[in-house]
């Protein structure tokens, strides 16, 4: 079996930056990056906040991503949701804020999309190859995902939203890949905001969200990618303010095994990888939390599902489908409205 590795487990880096070229040299933004959750970490900053050095802010940035992996990482042992997991059954944990709030909104979508999206499905993700513990000896038997199935189903947490107690019910694995990217995105990009930085851009892993502009006065440009294994190609390119984005898809985190290939995507509701036609799933909000999750959702969910769905609320939403040999694009009326504004 020849597991395919991508940046993150749970969501497939589909955005790029793009940098205007011209005869005069730009004023170029502030660059910090760096290593975090498996991926690389960038900010661009128009100016720095008052006071604070090119050093101190890295410092801050980089504390602010500790915090979401000391909380959510399952691939560290000392994180917050690893002591969940390996709690016993009835055992109550109160959950740091940063946490608690996660958990609240994968929560909300659970149930908005009927499990297409599973905070509790990591004995899933981590059966199939694509958690801490990565799978070598083939493709999952039926009674073993019917037995990683039993342990799977958002209801069956016991969630005191109030109080921040969550109560393990027995046999449940967190897994909130799927979201905690973005809400590191959302920390970051509150602390610049906070600090009264007027433009920025924050990118973890393809995961990014901007604010204001460039301090050469022009929007963020971003780059979605066209969907190609082994290569990289410039499908759309979005000039941006004020929103975040975030993509997922299975062209560079798939499984290939038994002469097929599995998407990293799994339904919880089956317990086995997603098979239709989508290929990639980009969304648009004004948090980066709620893009990142809603991203793998949608990539779950049928297109038809999907689009059903984004309608209903509103949402910008890209999809890139496959059509034979060809990719055809469908865009949710916010989506257009984003192209044609830069902006939500």
């Amino acid at each position: 079996m020849k597991r395919i590795p991508g940046l993150m487990k749970a969501a497939v880096v589909g955005l790029v930056l793009v940098w205007l070229t011209a005869c005069s040299r730009p004023v170029e933004p502030v660059t910090l990056s760096g290593m975090t959750m498996g991926t690389v970490w960038t900010v661009r900053v128009s100016e720095l906040p008052t006071g604070v050095s090119g050093p101190e802010l890295r410092e801050r940035i980089e504390g602010l991503l500790e915090q979401v992996n000391a909380q959510m990482s399952t691939y560290r042992d000392d994180s917050v949701i690893t002591a969940f997991n390996q709690s016993e059954a009835g055992a109550r944990l109160v959950l740091p804020p940063g946490f608690a709030r996660v958990l609240e909104e994968a929560l909300y979508w659970a149930r908005a999309t009927d499990g297409a999206f599973d905070p509790t499905a990591g004995k899933l993700v981590n059966l199939w190859g694509f958690g801490p513990s990565e799978r070598v000896d083939g493709v999952p038997e039926r009674d073993e995902i019917e037995r990683a199935l039993e342990s799977v189903g958002w209801w069956r947490l016991a969630f005191d939203s109030e109080r921040s107690e969550l109560i393990q019910p027995g046999d449940v694995y967190l897994d909130l890949s799927a979201i905690a990217k973005g809400w590191g995105v959302d920390l970051v990009a509150d602390h610049l905001s906070d600090a009264g930085v007027s433009g920025f851009l924050v990118d973890i892993g393809g995961d990014l969200r901007v604010r204001g502009r460039r301090p050469d006065g022009q929007r963020w440009r971003v780059a979605v990618e066209r969907p190609r294994p082994g290569a990289r190609e410039i499908h759309d390119i979005l000039e941006l303010e004020d929103v975040a984005l975030a993509t997922s898809g299975d062209y560079r985190n798939f499984l290939e095994a038994e002469g097929r290939r599995f998407s990293h995507l799994i339904d919880p509701r089956t317990g086995a990888p997603i098979e239709h036609d989508t290929v990639s799933v980009t969304v648009a909000d004004a948090r980066c939390s709620t893009a990142d999750v809603l991203a793998t959702a949608l990539s779950v969910l049928s297109f038809e599902q999907g689009w059903a769905l984004a309608l209903e609320r509103d949402l910008a939403v890209l999809w890139l489908l496959a059509d034979g040999e060809n990719l055809a694009e469908h865009q949710t009326p916010a989506f257009a409205r984003l192209i044609a504004t830069g902006a939500l």
